[in-house]
């Protein structure tokens, strides 16, 4: 039961240790024609974010353009946290007759 204990605990701490690395992976999505860049953290944080100037003229457009690519550097990030986590979980997950079907 204590090593069992022990496993847990080594493997909440790889999950941490990878949450805080996915803070360093960044990620950059853009809009089609490259006029809005969005620069985002494996976690979620948005770093930075580059408008080009014609857009700074149609507010309508602004807006749709930072609606569409922080979603979709959102969803990129997602994937990447998810797989990431996902793939720290599995490996630390102890050995529990029964449990196979989850691994």
């Amino acid at each position: 039961m204590m090593g069992m204990m022990n496993k847990l605990k080594e493997a909440q701490k790889k999950v941490e240790d990878t949450k805080k690395r996915l803070d360093t992976v960044i990620l950059e999505e853009s809009s089609q024609d490259k006029k809005l860049k969005v620069t985002i953290t494996a976690n979620r944080n948005v770093k930075s974010i580059s408008i080009d100037d014609e857009l700074l003229e149609d507010k309508e457009m602004l807006e749709d353009y930072l609606i569409l690519t922080l979603n979709k550097a959102i969803e990129q990030a997602t994937k990447v946290n998810e797989t990431e986590l996902a793939a720290v979980a599995k490996e630390g997950m102890p050995d529990i007759p029964g449990m196979d079907m989850f691994k």
